[in-house]
């Protein structure tokens, strides 16, 4: 039997897993164990993401690193009997590469090794709900080192050395942020997290709450003592319902340990943290409606100056990191601002997390070093296009951002080579295109996001960008001109210009991007009144191949409008004026008898 050597069984415990069967998948096991009288010798743990969201509920093994994926409930049995008493692997779990090679370990796979675990080095790793296996991971052993001998002064020059930019999208020097707010004195003043993450596909921040709390309060707690703020506050959407209780369990245990409260490890330093909830405001990321809608106000953005760190939270200078950009700070006092100064390029120190989705086969959460290329993310991390669909586009910054093509492939990721093309860095959201998509149409969902979260205190904003949307959607419709990509671009050129703050400033570049890369796609929309991807569904036309059809009936069959006629064992014919384009004929063809054209 194996289990002489304590060990542990990390059942991912982020948000993907858990909605799964993860849950599940964690309660047979602790049953499994209870009825093999193992408690004493194996711990079965609900630990952060892993980063595998694609392949969960994924279950690791320790020591040893198995990793094993698509897990269900069933299967704990077998991994109890075979592995934890018999020490044989469970072959049909293992995690198996796109190529369907079986990879035991993590490190085994190529993809891990262009990954750095900065922010994410705790996720997946500890029981984020358990405070001393935090600190047995060094959780608050840079606070203890702050506070033990280092000046306000010295930790913010220790940040600016080490040329944290922040992670939220602005990418501004976070110790010169830090700076601001310590030069500007008051008798009270605030450091909030900023845990509003909105973008659609994003889900780094919160990853790293549910899986690794503490590294944050840790965070909001040194940065507290370098710009002599007394409260904390962390703004989170309440959508979030695992981080904002791990958060939760994580303060109340520091509060306990004496990590937070007054006169933290004995310095006279005191630091508390409370939670601000959010209800779901994408404007609300930005940092000046973040604060209104904390003081119980309407969420808009106002005007800057003054700034936060002048004159933010009920007017107290305030320091605003999102969680990202915290949970680089303790790494950082241990290790040094060379160490990290090390990482990535000139201009982009350390890392950056990002959440893969779209049409790739590796969903999930990655942490690379500024610099790596988009093919590297793509191909090596993520696995390529599924079902070996040629590589069309990736979204980065989400709404906010644009797209990047085949030709951007080798340029290296960071916030001043995504700047020049076009895009942005944003929060770390990367969605994957594939053949299959209209750029069209990828222009048109995040712009209809935008206009959905607008706050509508600005005109640019307000109806520019439903005048855009407008546009887009009379080209979809095979209704738009020549003339109207050009009254596009104009708009959009305004909007950037004219508008408020960031959401406006950069709603546009969706628009903007996909009309450089891909106007061919535009000008087949407005001149052919075709869509070459068949995504559009006003100019699509669904037809049959005579000489192929067999007259078996399958399509007329699943038609739900009767659009298609025709004899037995003969050809069939679909009735353009009827149909509805919804492709259940398609699918049930056997023959390739249907096209779209």
């Amino acid at each position: 039997m194996m289990a002489r050597e304590k060990m542990q069984i990390l059942v991912c415990g982020g948000t993907t897993c858990s909605d799964g069967q993860g849950e599940a998948v964690f309660e047979n096991l602790n049953l499994e164990i209870e009825a093999n009288a193992l408690e004493n010798d194996v711990h079965v743990v609900h630990s952060g993401c892993f980063g595998l969201c694609s392949m969960g509920p994924v279950v690791k093994i320790v020591p040893g690193n198995t990793i094993y994926t698509k897990v269900s409930p069933d299967d704990a049995r077998e991994i109890v009997s075979e592995h934890i008493l018999k020490g044989r692997k469970v072959e049909r779990l293992l995690w198996k590469d796109p190529s369907g090679n079986t990879l035991v370990k993590e490190d085994e796979f190529a993809g891990q090794k262009k990954q750095l675990r900065i922010v994410l080095r705790n996720c997946g790793i500890i029981d984020p709900e358990n405070i001393e296996d935090a600190i047995a991971h060094d959780a608050y052993a840079a606070l203890s080192k702050v506070l033990a001998g280092m000046k306000p002064t010295d930790v913010i020059q220790v940040i600016k050395d080490s040329g944290l930019r922040g992670r939220g999208g602005g990418g501004f020097s976070t110790g010169l942020k830090w700076e601001i707010a310590y030069k500007n004195k008051a008798d009270q003043k605030y450091v909030v997290c900023n845990a509003d993450e909105g973008d659609p596909g994003a889900f780094m921040d919160r990853s790293v709450l549910e899986g690794d709390p503490h590294s944050v309060l840790e965070a909001m707690a040194i940065c507290g003592y370098s710009i002599e703020a007394g409260k904390g506050l962390i703004y989170i959407r309440a959508e979030y319902p695992l981080a904002v209780a791990r958060l939760r369990t994580a303060i109340a245990q520091a509060k306990e340990y004496g990590l937070l409260g007054k006169n933290i490890m004995g310095s006279g330093f005191d630091f508390d943290i409370e939670i601000r909830y959010g209800a779901g405001a994408f404007v609300c990321g930005e940092e000046t409606a973040l604060i209104h809608s904390m003081e119980g106000l309407r969420g808009e953005p106002t005007v800057k100056p003054p700034y936060p760190a002048e004159s933010g939270f009920l007017g107290k200078p305030t320091n605003v990191n999102n969680v990202e950009t915290l949970a680089c700070i303790s790494p950082i006092i241990l290790k040094g601002a060379s160490w990290f100064a090390g990482i990535g390029t000139e201009r982009s120190k350390g890392t950056k997390v990002f959440a893969l989705a779209g049409k790739i086969n590796n969903v999930g959460l990655i942490e690379v070093p500024m610099g790596t290329t988009l093919r590297e993310v793509i191909y090596e991390i993520g696995g390529g296009i599924r079902k070996g669909k040629k590589f069309k586009a990736a979204q980065t910054g989400g709404p906010s951002g644009g797209c990047l093509t085949e030709k951007h492939l080798d340029i290296p990721i960071d916030f001043d080579n995504l700047t020049a093309v076009g895009s942005m860095m944003g929060s770390g959201g990367l969605i994957v295109m594939d053949e299959d998509d209209c750029m069209v149409q990828v222009a048109k969902f995040f712009l209809e996001f935008t206009v959905e979260e607008s706050c509508g205190k600005c005109a640019p904003c307000r109806i520019g960008n439903k005048r855009l949307h407008e546009l887009l959607e009379h080209i979809t419709k095979g209704k738009g001109t020549l003339a109207d990509l050009d009254r596009l671009k104009n708009m959009c050129l305004v909007i950037k210009d004219t508008s408020l703050c960031g959401l406006g400033q950069s709603s546009p570049n969706p628009v903007l991007s996909t009309l450089e890369n891909f106007r061919d796609e535009y000008e087949a929309h407005v001149s052919l009144k075709k869509c070459p991807a068949g995504q559009c569904k006003d100019l699509m036309e669904y037809f049959i191949i005579e000489e192929n059809c067999v007259g078996c009936t399958a399509c007329a069959r699943v038609c739900p409008v009767g659009a298609i006629t025709g004899e037995r064992k003969e050809p069939h014919h679909i009735n353009p004026d009827i149909c509805i384009k919804c492709g259940a004929c398609m699918e049930k063809c056997k023959f390739d008898a249907i096209i779209i054209q």
